[in-house]
């Protein structure tokens, strides 16, 4: 190679982790940690006049707040650049560079825009900028559309500061780097930089980045990484990783150790609370070609076992996998699970007869039920009471209801008697009762699907004018706080906590005022 240059990117791809709050003072000492770690290029963030902000955030309203804000003292012999996504700026509001200001743009693109990304970068060139041209998931493209693309920035911007080869999903093996860095290598014009940016989906950032330094070429090169790998889904190729491999191999003198403090005081606190890094759900999103948002969507439900996440990323069709559609995965949910389809009008009678003049107590999962037992259990025992587990298997509940497949199967075995959906199970026999899962759920922005949900629609439709809560703790970004089982806890984040507490505070006070009398045998959020 020519030349080499790092460029990270935790200022902005780390930002969707978080949703770009980093914060003033966490936004200046991962500025001052690159700066010292002697990185060629810095991406200050996102510029988004629709989602961006003036401070405290690295997704800007314009590219002149980035001074205002954060850039306030430049590193000489260091680029700064900003990344703009198509559509979410409008260039002809972009200022000229300014000495003071951001060096560069580059640009994210997905195919069915390329088009358009020859006028844009001549405008931004124009104004002084650098122009990096990055074509999102690069494996989308034929040999004849990238070599479309390659032979239009040749010809009409050959100033054009680099282009890139985009690993947006973190799906590409040796086989796919050789391929495409042989197709780029041999038709981009030799002056223009080459750059590489990966996610680490399959774990292959890192092996990818090698495979491109050990590639025979003369031109120069770009690697982008991030801080700790801190980025979207599985993150990105680690900053500290690569410079170190550099300083080894490749006679660079990159100083790892500001890296390392600002891990050790503030990217460690971040990933305390926003989790990125290899999970089973990033790897079935490279697996299955898409955005890892729709995995983090139905992982995050805790509804469904691991495989059939899987067979849901397998049903997406082509033309929604690049982009997430919440609306679409919302959909896509619902007739995965409402294509397993029982007629329940007998059950539902059936329990209607066991419920009539009975109060009935739901026993759902909570921490607060471990310190009660006895209590709850005193209370089941009554002979005006008819209780009812929700996905906790006590023994002396007179049913279990359950949403989940691995439940049910061991409850089965123990000849409990149950009440399961038609998406967990469409056969039974003698004690197991099977609801039609799209009669009892609940639908808004969201499918709400939970045993507790369910539960109360059916205790609703079977006129029960009494029912008593234990357990029905509510949710806590404590981990450790959230489930009596501790096999049962999931990560839950702040903005899940709030979300799920306000829903369920919201459903009880509906189920309220049909006229039913509802009592938290527990201390819950929910009161």
């Amino acid at each position: 190679m020519n030349s080499l240059k790092v460029l990270d990117v935790t200022l902005r791809d780390g930002g969707c982790v978080n949703d770009f709050n980093f914060g003033q003072t966490y936004m200046e000492k991962i500025l001052s940690a690159q700066e010292a770690s002697g990185v060629d290029v810095i991406e200050m963030g996102y510029i988004d006049e629709n989602k961006g902000s003036s401070s405290g955030r690295t997704q800007y309203i314009n590219e002149r707040v980035i001074p205002e804000t954060i850039l306030k003292h430049k590193k000489p012999g260091v680029t700064y650049v900003a990344m703009m996504d198509y559509g979410k700026f409008n260039v002809d509001n972009l200022q000229n560079r300014t000495e003071t200001g951001i060096d560069g743009i580059r640009m994210a693109f997905h195919k069915k825009n390329r088009m358009d990304i020859i006028s844009l970068g001549r405008k931004i060139i124009d104004k002084g900028y650098e122009f990096y041209i990055q074509p999102m998931i690069t494996l989308r493209y034929s040999d004849t559309e990238l070599l479309e693309l390659i032979n239009m920035v040749n010809e009409q911007l050959p100033d054009a500061a680099g282009f890139y080869i985009v690993d947006s999903f973190g799906e590409m093996r040796p086989n796919d780097m050789s391929r495409v860095l042989n197709l780029v290598d041999h038709n981009l014009i030799p002056s223009m930089t080459l750059g590489f940016h990966s996610h680490n989906n399959l774990q292959m950032s890192y092996s990818n980045a090698i495979a491109m330094l050990q590639f025979p070429t003369n031109r120069n090169l770009m690697l982008d990484c991030s801080i700790m790998g801190m980025g979207k889904g599985a993150g990105n190729l680690n900053t500290e990783l690569l410079l170190e491999h550099l300083n080894l191999y490749y006679g660079k003198t990159y100083k790892i150790e500001p890296l390392l403090e600002v891990i050790d005081k503030v990217i460690n606190q971040l990933h305390s609370e926003f989790y990125w890094g290899y999970a089973p759900e990033y790897y079935l999103s490279a697996a299955n070609q898409c955005t890892p948002s729709y995995a983090s969507h139905f992982y995050n439900k805790h509804m469904l076992p691991i495989d059939q996440v899987g067979e849901l990323l397998g049903m997406i069709a082509p033309e929604k996998k690049i982009s997430f559609d919440k609306n679409y995965a919302e959909k896509l949910y619902r007739q995965y699970n409402e294509s397993k389809t029982v007629e329940d009008s007998t059950v539902v009678e059936e329990l209607k007869k066991v419920f009539v003049g009975k109060k009935v107590l739901l026993v759902a999962p909570g921490k607060s039920i471990g310190s009660v037992m006895n209590q709850i259990r005193d209370i089941a025992d009554k002979n005006d009471v008819v209780s009812i587990g929700l996905n906790t298997k006590l023994d002396f509940v007179d049913y279990l209801f359950t949403t989940r497949k691995e439940i049910y199967d061991s409850a089965v075995a123990e000849g409990r008697k149950i009440i399961v959906c038609s998406n967990v199970s469409k056969g039974g026999r003698g004690n197991v009762k099977i609801l039609n899962y799209a009669n009892w759920i609940e639908v808004n922005e969201r499918t709400h699907d939970s045993s507790s949900v369910i539960a109360l629609n059916l205790l609703r439709a079977c006129d029960v004018k009494e029912i008593l809560l234990a357990g029905f703790d509510g949710f806590d970004v404590n981990i450790n706080e959230n489930y009596y089982d501790p096999n049962m806890r999931h990560p839950v984040n702040a903005e899940q906590v709030e979300r799920r507490n306000n829903f369920y505070k919201k459903f009880i006070n509906k189920v309220r005022d049909d006229g039913i009398a509802i009592e938290f045998v527990t201390p819950s959020k929910y009161e």
